[in-house]
């Protein structure tokens, strides 16, 4: 399953690890090399402020290392960008009280209910019970989408056709799980903007509710930010902050991107942990983010 993964991993990635293609053959090590990977840095979506940051110290151990080619310059570019997203690298941690909530929220179209399939499956594989909260009474086709996931995996979905109240939903599919000594409960919402004020107040409703259920706050708001919209995900977690406690992330859509950078961007601004990426529409296209593996494919290095 390792191996596997990392092969799709960097199949996945290929188009990215493409844009960073100034290091893969041999070079002097002068201002156009600099040049040049300065550039394929910004195409490949790691931002302005993180390249920067990247050129500036490898400049440094250049210099104090006297390193003479390309194949060095790699190898410190390499642990340069693990060393940076090894900040995004954390276990999930299931604290002992029943249920573990885990809230799913972001923007439309980034993929949250195909997610919160691909959660539970990973889940049920642990051993883990898994109830799923149809808390998205906007978008039409989300309670269907929901309930095919829900069959697929063999785990429940509670939905109330007759209340339109996400936050009366989450409420009841807590005490289902309660009385049922359900591991975990994962709680879809409508995707939103920051500008649909009606919606973010929907959301802060949810956790309100969560939080009377369950008390101690035992549990995560997931962000999930879609992969190819690289420089936009930076806006989405700081507008999603304002309004929640965002405890993790997760990525989707790395596949074929062009945008994978996009993390390295990420690791730098914010102190959140990315706790999965996705990098397609299988289930189990959706695995724990490893900084070292995501960096040796984005370098396209074994």
């Amino acid at each position: 399953m390792k191996i596997n993964w990392i092969t799709r991993l960097k199949e996945s990635l290929s188009k990215t690890a493409c844009n960073l293609k100034s290091l893969i053959v041999n070079k002097k090590i002068d201002k156009n090399l600099y040049n040049e990977l300065e550039s394929d840095l910004l195409k490949a979506d790691v931002g302005f402020e993180t390249t920067q940051f990247l050129l500036s110290e490898l400049k440094k151990i250049i210099y104090s290392k006297k390193l003479f080619n390309t194949e060095q310059v790699r190898n410190v570019l390499h642990n340069l960008l693990v060393n940076l997203l090894k900040s995004l690298e954390k276990p999930l941690i299931f604290k002992k009280c029943k249920p573990f909530v885990i809230m799913i929220v972001g923007v439309n179209g980034v993929g949250k209910t195909t997610t919160i399939g691909k959660l539970a499956n990973y889940f049920k594989k642990r051993k883990k019970s898994v109830l799923l909260a149809a808390c998205d009474t906007f978008r039409a086709a989300a309670y269907e989408q929901l309930l095919i996931l829900g069959k697929y995996n063999d785990v429940p979905v509670i939905s109330e056709k007759k209340i339109t109240d996400p936050a009366a939903i989450a409420f009841n599919a807590i005490n289902i799980a309660q009385k049922k000594n359900t591991d975990i409960v994962i709680v879809d919402t409508s995707g939103r903007l920051s500008t649909q004020s009606h919606l973010m107040r929907e959301l802060k409703k949810i956790k309100k509710v969560i939080e009377k259920k369950i008390f101690e706050l035992p549990y995560e708001i997931f962000l999930i930010i879609d992969g190819n919209t690289g420089q936009n995900t930076l806006s989405q977690i700081k507008e999603f902050s304002k309004i929640l406690r965002i405890t993790g992330l997760i990525i989707t859509k790395l596949d074929g991107t062009t945008k994978g950078g996009i993390l390295a961007a990420i690791a730098k601004k914010y102190s959140i942990p990315l706790y999965f990426i996705g990098i397609g529409e299988k289930i189990e296209d959706l695995q724990i983010f490893n900084a070292v593996d995501f960096v040796n494919a984005l370098l396209n290095q074994n």
